[in-house]
């Protein structure tokens, strides 16, 4: 599984190299074998010029990884390198990290409609999955629905029914086979959203820090003087109290509570706990969080609620608190617990 996002800005990038008249090549890993910087999925986008965006190993493989995108650009003709990573005295690359990974190149056509189309279907919010075959470069996007996007002629029926199921429960991109062709399957899905009640100074790095791991942000406050774009730039904006909305309009969302006004937290909490809420955050004391549920009708196992929120960094400051928050939020999401990395042998799980 990959963020949507995530690809929606690559494809930007790529639409800028094709403005300056630069031919293109997307990067993807495949398959990921021992320890590795990012896992399968992982996506960056290199111009002949020799611009990149994205990254595929923290930069230790993409000055090597630029010869061979050169490669596939020139040549027209997808391909698949592979790096074993434990024996970097072959490479001479140094790599930190001792695992071997599969890297799919795939040449890019100047202004081909089908990453355009992919572009305005992943922007929609739909969850997606992007399906590439490795020898000849064959794209179809799959819309949950079924829809197809691409040459679907050349899709067996395997891999599309595949990629059906790989919908409702991926977490990785993988590579399966099926006709004596291998395909990648990558599910692509809209950043999840979490709704931040309350406009304070304090909401301010969180939602900043939010965003860059992946979390569409809206700030639910009716101060509008607090809660605009020239304080929260890129997040959606609603400028109402948490008890005029109505529960679905913010269903299935991630929530921060803090307003650092009772009434209005207790309302936003109200809002959350009957919202089918992924997680929901209320910032302050775990007393304070039981008052205001007892006052409307709630406790603590009434949903998935975290009190006080993030997590025991010994943070004070505006920016400490921020990133005990964001470390939360993305544990949880990640099925993690927050300990510390020390002593384990593999990474990613």
């Amino acid at each position: 599984m990959s963020r949507a996002q995530e690809f929606i800005d690559i494809l930007d990038q790529m639409e800028l190299a094709w403005g300056r008249g630069q031919e293109t090549a997307m990067l993807m890993v495949t398959s990921v074998r021992g320890s590795a910087y990012r896992q399968p999925g992982t996506k960056m986008i290199m111009a002949m010029d020799g611009s990149m965006f994205g990254t595929i190993s923290g930069g230790c493989l993409e000055s090597d990884l630029f010869g061979w995108a050169q490669k596939v650009i020139c040549e027209k003709t997808p391909m698949v390198h592979g790096y074993d990573l434990s024996a970097d005295e072959i490479w001479s690359l140094g790599i930190g990290c001792k695992g071997s990974l599969e890297i799919f190149i795939l040449p890019i056509v100047k202004g081909d409609v089908f990453w355009r189309t992919a572009r305005q279907v992943l922007q929609s919010g739909q969850v997606a999955c992007l399906v590439m075959e490795v020898s000849k470069g064959t794209r179809v996007l799959i819309g949950k629905d079924g829809e197809c996007y691409g040459e679907t002629e050349n899709l067996p029926e395997a891999v599309y029914k595949r990629a059906m199921l790989e919908m409702r429960e991926q977490t990785r991109a993988k590579v399966v086979e099926a006709e004596k062709q291998r395909f990648v399957l990558d599910v692509l899905r809209p950043n999840e959203r979490l709704i931040i009640a309350g406009a304070g100074p304090d909401a301010q790095p969180v939602a900043e820090l939010a965003a860059k791991t992946g979390f569409s942000v809206t700030i639910v406050d009716p101060r509008e003087y607090w809660n605009n774009e020239r304080r929260f730039p890129g997040a959606n904006h609603i400028v109402k109290e948490p008890g005029n909305l109505l529960p679905e309009y913010v269903a299935g969302s991630w929530w921060v509570i803090m307003n650092h006004h009772q009434e209005r937290d207790q309302s936003a909490l109200r809002l959350a706990l009957q919202s089918d809420p992924r997680y929901i955050g209320v910032l302050g004391p775990m007393t304070r969080t039981e008052e205001m549920l007892g006052r409307i009708g709630f406790h603590l196992t009434s949903g998935p609620i975290h009190s006080p929120v993030g997590l025991d960094l010994g943070a004070e400051t505006m920016d400490e608190v921020a990133i005990s928050i964001v470390s939360e939020l993305m544990a949880f999401k990640n099925n993690r617990t927050g300990a510390p990395l020390h002593g384990k042998v593999k990474i990613h799980g």
